[in-house]
């Protein structure tokens, strides 16, 4: 096939970007996919006295749809946005190519009503992931705007079931349509962010999920939430195998902590019994989920699940950037540096809707937080010195997390949530160059201030 000169520049362009990433390419194409972002209807409470909300969705569905690849492959997707306001995608946990990372306004523009973008990148790593909205994230995900997004690898377990389990909260109206009116709430902007009043697992309020009699399962937990810390018990210990993606060290849980934007992997051997996952951080648990074991046919079997390789952080840190986290309600920011002046918080709630700084300084994607050396260990030293939770995000990269008593937590992580007054170290490589956004996933405080960029020459 002739190429135009376009594409030529293009996959000159593509293939330049492919060569300075830090892992090997065995990249495979795989069809071009299309995501078309609309505005659509979704009926999040049964019951005939209940409207439909109005939701955005991608391809008229909340979640949208599953993406499911194996490690190695080179992903294409048109993206389409026919919604009424400018969107994005991001790739969220991937190690990215800066220019496919989906940050509208840091590594590409933001799609307009009636346009296109292709996203085009190699998947180096297996896990759990998800996409979602990068414009305007506090109301364009918050209206359902996300979806699950699978990498398949060689060392997965073997397993009977594999459920994806995308778990959101939603702030609904007595008609069970989304509250409108409190969309852009400084209240919810200082505090804790957008926390809802229902809960769905999969677009669906506690869906049931049959599965074989004495199966083993792989439960793919993935929490789309504004701002909502889950806290999911089972009466089955649970393996964690993945956090984020990559492998930790295998340990037994009943109760699973998950803050915004992050995900786990569990094993679970189911009995013959019902199994109810329920919500217990609210003090009253409520059923999430539920899995049935009314099918027959397991054929896994229950034999110890082998440890996939961890990585360990290096033995030294080249450079540290110290993070001091503060503002919102209760805290103790009096005033910070806001686009080259200093300014009252008072004023910079009231006149600009922002609350919180890092440093001193409230910023978003024009504020640079650091300038990196490709491939220098970097430390990024939090303090959360606020009155409330963060779920720090870094893009482009995963991070070991080394606590203040100096423990290094097993794994590695993309969003790690800080409680408040703790301190930790999240420590990186910096081998992906580019733009990459930090910030907290409570995405009423990114909007609200907590945002810099951290540049990897």
């Amino acid at each position: 096939m002739t190429l135009t000169r376009r594409q030529f520049l293009q996959k000159s362009a593509l293939a330049s970007a492919f060569s300075a990433m830090p892992w090997p390419l065995i990249a495979s194409e795989v069809p071009v996919q299309r995501l078309r972002a609309t505005e659509s209807t979704k009926k999040l409470i049964n019951g005939s006295e209940y409207s439909a909300a109005d939701v955005f969705a991608f391809n008229q569905t909340v979640p949208g749809p599953l993406l499911r690849y194996r490690q190695g492959d080179l992903v294409r997707i048109d993206f389409e946005n026919e919604l009424p306001e400018e969107s994005s995608i991001h790739w969220h946990g991937i190690r990215n190519i800066n220019a496919m990372d989906g940050v509208a306004g840091l590594t590409q523009p933001a799609v307009a009503t009636g346009g296109r973008f292709r996203y085009e990148f190699p998947l180096p790593d297996a896990g759990t992931y998800w996409y979602h909205s990068h414009a305007k994230t506090w109301s364009q995900v918050a209206r359902g705007l996300y979806g699950p997004l699978i990498v398949d690898g060689p060392e997965d377990p073997s397993v009977d079931h594999d459920l994806v389990l995308m778990i959101d909260d939603w702030r609904l109206s007595d008609d069970g349509r989304i509250d409108e009116a409190s969309f852009g709430s400084l209240h919810d902007w200082a505090h804790g962010g957008r926390l809802g009043n229902w809960m769905t697992v999969n677009g669906i309020s506690h869906p049931e999920f049959p599965v074989k009699q004495g199966s083993r399962i792989r439960l793919r937990l993935i929490n789309a939430a504004n701002a909502r810390i889950f806290e999911l018990q089972s009466r089955l210990p649970a393996t964690v195998i993945t956090q984020d993606g990559f492998p930790c060290t295998q340990v037994e849980r009943t109760l699973i902590e998950l803050a915004p934007a992050q995900r786990v992997d569990l094993i679970v051997d189911i009995d013959d019994s019902p199994l109810t996952l329920f919500e217990a951080r609210s003090g009253e648990p409520y059923p999430a989920l539920t899995i049935n074991p009314s099918l027959t046919g397991a054929t896994v079997a229950k034999t110890a699940l082998p440890q996939m390789a961890i990585q360990t952080p290096p033995a030294t840190i080249d450079l540290s950037i110290p993070m001091h986290m503060q503002g919102g309600a209760m805290g103790n920011l009096r005033e910070a540096e806001y686009e080259g002046s200093m300014r009252s918080i008072r004023e910079l709630a009231r006149q600009h809707q922002k609350v919180w700084a890092f440093n001193g300084k409230i910023s978003h994607h024009h504020e640079r937080l650091a300038r990196v050396e490709r491939n220098q260990v970097v430390s990024i030293d939090v303090w959360n010195d606020s009155r409330w939770a963060h779920a720090m995000h870094l893009h482009g990269h995963h991070f070991w997390i080394r606590t203040a008593s100096g423990e290094d937590l097993s794994g590695m992580r993309d969003t790690y949530l800080f409680d408040p007054g703790e301190r930790a170290q999240l420590i990186f490589v910096a081998d992906n160059p580019g733009l990459w956004l930090f910030h907290c996933h409570m995405l009423e405080h990114h909007a609200a201030g907590m945002a810099a960029v951290i540049e990897v020459s």
